[in-house]
Formats: C-alpha cells, sequence, structure tokens
C-alpha cells in the first residue's frame, strides 16, 4: 500500500522488485492516470486525514505480509522553504498514525534529509519513538543515490521499520568512479530544438526559449555559471548584491557526471543547473524522468491527451526515484526472507 502514491515512483520500484500494489492514496488528481496504467492496481483520490483503519486493511492482500511505504509532502522539509510553519508537517504525524492503526509487517517512508531537524527534531524524533513504543524495530539513514546508480544527485532520508526484527536498506552498489552520468542516462534520446518535440515520443519535449535565453543558453558552458557571461546577458536581479549568490541557476549540466536533483521545474533553463550539456534548451520532461530513473516507456498522460508542462514536470520532479524504491524492495523482501515470513 502506497500513501502518498503520486505519479508511482515508489510504487513501481516495488512491483519491479516482484511486490503486488494493493493501491495508492494521493490527493492529486492528476496522477491517477500514470499511477494506476504503469502499476496495474488501484489509484484512491483521497486526503490520507480521510482515511479509516478498517478500509485500508481491505485493500491488503490477506495471505501475504502486509507492506507500508509513503512519501509525506517534502516541501515542509525542503532547504527552499524557509517558514518553519508549514502544516503539512503533520503529515508524518498522520502516516504514523495510520500505521500504526493497521500494523503492517513492515513500513518503510522516505523523504528529504532536513526531516530529521525540522522543528528541532520534534516531527522526526516523535515518529521514531512513536512507531518504537509500537513495537516496531526502526532504522533510518540518509542515502546518497548516485552510490546506488542513480543518474542524479538527489539524497534522501530513509527509514525502515519491521515488527519482526531489526531491519535497514541494503548497501550502495556503487563507488564514486562508477557514478552513472547524465550521458549514459539521455544520451541516446534524439536531439531536440528548444520548444520541439520528438515524433515518435510525445514526452520527449523540451519548453520554448526568449530570444534572450537562448542567447543566455548559447553562452553557456556545462558546470559554469551565468557570472562568465557577458554584463548585457546578465538578469538584473543577479547584478545587485544579494542576488550575486544565485549561481546555480541559468547553468547547463556537465555530460560526465549525475545531474543535480531534479526539481518541479526541471524543464525550466533558469530554474537551476537544468540546461542540457550540449543542445540549446532545458531538459525535456522525458530526460527528467529518465534521470528519476523512470522506464522511458513510463506513461504520465493517455494517448492523445496534450502534455502539461506543469503538472507533468511537478509530477515527476515530485517522484520517488524508481531506483530507490527497488532498493527499498530488496531490502524488504531480504528481510522477509530471513524472517521466515516468504520463500525466496
Amino acid at each position: 500500500m502506497d500513501v502518498f502514491c503520486g505519479a508511482g515512483g515508489l510504487a513501481h520500484g516495488l512491483l519491479k522488485e516482484g511486490f503486488h500494489i494493493g493501491a495508492g492514496v494521493d490527493v492529486d488528481s492528476q496522477c491517477r492516470y500514470p499511477f494506476e496504467y504503469n502499476n496495474d492496481t488501484t489509484f484512491i483520490l483521497r486526503d490520507v486525514d480521510s482515511l479509516e483503519n478498517d478500509e485500508v486493511l481491505d485493500w491488503f492482500d490477506t495471505d501475504k505480509p502486509r507492506i507500508l511505504v509513503g512519501c509525506a509532502p517534502c516541501q515542509p522539509f525542503s532547504r527552499y522553504n524557509q517558514k518553519n510553519d508549514d502544516p503539512n508537517w503533520r503529515l508524518v504525524g498522520r502516516f504514523c498514525e495510520l500505521a500504526k492503526g493497521i500494523r503492517p509487517d513492515v513500513i518503510s517512508m522516505e523523504n528529504v534529509p532536513r526531516l530529521i531537524d525540522y522543528r528541532g527534531g520534534e516531527v522526526f524524533d516523535a515518529f521514531v519513538h512513536s512507531l518504537r513504543q509500537a513495537g516496531y524495530s526502526v532504522d533510518h539513514s540518509v542515502v546518497f543515490l548516485p552510490d546506488y546508480g542513480l543518474p542524479q544527485r538527489r539524497s534522501r532520508l530513509v527509514v525502515m521499520a519491521s515488527l519482526h526484527g531489526e531491519i535497514r536498506i541494503d548497501g550502495p552498489t556503487h563507488t564514486a568512479d562508477r557514478y552513472l552520468t547524465v550521458e549514459q542516462a539521455i544520451g541516446e534520446l534524439p536531439a531536440l530544438a528548444a520548444g520541439e518535440t520528438d515524433k515518435h515520443d510525445a514526452l520527449h519535449t523540451a519548453s520554448r526559449l526568449s530570444a534572450t535565453n537562448l542567447k543566455r543558453i548559447r553562452a553557456s558552458r556545462p558546470g559554469g555559471s551565468w557570472t562568465e557571461w557577458d554584463e548585457e546577458l546578465v538578469a538584473p536581479c543577479h547584478r545587485i548584491r544579494s542576488g550575486r549568490g544565485y549561481t546555480s541557476v541559468y547553468g547547463r549540466m556537465r555530460a560526465d557526471e549525475p545531474s543535480p536533483t531534479i526539481t518541479t521545474q526541471f524543464f525550466g533553463f533558469g530554474n537551476g543547473r537544468f540546461g542540457h550539456p550540449e543542445q540549446d534548451r532545458a531538459l525535456s520532461l522525458r530526460e527528467g524522468a529518465i534521470l528519476q530513473s523512470f522506464p522511458r516507456d513510463y506513461r504520465f498522460s493517455a494517448p492523445g491527451e496534450k502534455i502539461q508542462f506543469k503538472a507533468v514536470g511537478r509530477m515527476i520532479g515530485n517522484a520517488v526515484p524508481v531506483l530507490l524504491g527497488q532498493v527499498i524492495g530488496r531490502s524488504i523482501a531480504s528481510h522477509l526472507v530471513d524472517h521466515g515470513l516468504v520463500r525466496r
């Protein structure tokens, strides 16, 4: 069961590792199609606050170990959120209450690392303490996903909990000299101009660039910044003292390294270091999805439906990378085998 399921990245990783996905719950109706189509299961459009324990239990198979996974909205804990009173932080506690109410065999929650220190550690410490009081063995770690083969510099906090004994996420599989790169991940996709769409893949589409931004990206080198441009290309907000520190926007990524963290606005050249390393445009939606480890044929919109850049970009940027779902799935599967709950 996947709570806060989004477009299905976490669920799809578990599916690829042999788990049956009973259902997914989210408040974003635009996630219904990608979640259901790609994971062959049911999407439930509900606020987690409205879920009753008995109905959630009905979504599990009765003859199999119950696994509850989820990623409460990350925005309250993001380093980009300067507030410390975003009301959505309480959803971590709600996820915990749901877990205690249905008592699944295994629980996994992932989030941004800043959750550990949010509100002085109050939210995270209460979450872990509450699960331990309910009889769960709990382990947590911050994982750097290039260490597992993701072609993206993304760190995530992963919590694993079990009623059957100690559980932890599997160890890294890659060293720095073997990190997957942008070129390895997306280098074979057809070239595009800004504003163009691949005729064979509607998701391989790049946003338009203004005449000024086209000049800017042509003046940019992979790994460089706008500080290297001619003065007339620099945005007015970056010419004043308060804007000089924001050097990670309007940048090209390097082809020979993992990409920067994919955000919900990765398709915009001015939103980060999201310029293609060689082509004069920002990343396409498909490229962002691949860097998030979605399979190349993963669908975010129904065939023939017009691609909505902001909606699809948000789903991709908010998603748990499929690869992390697979790592979590393998870790849970090994735990279940070790404790005699399933056969290898």
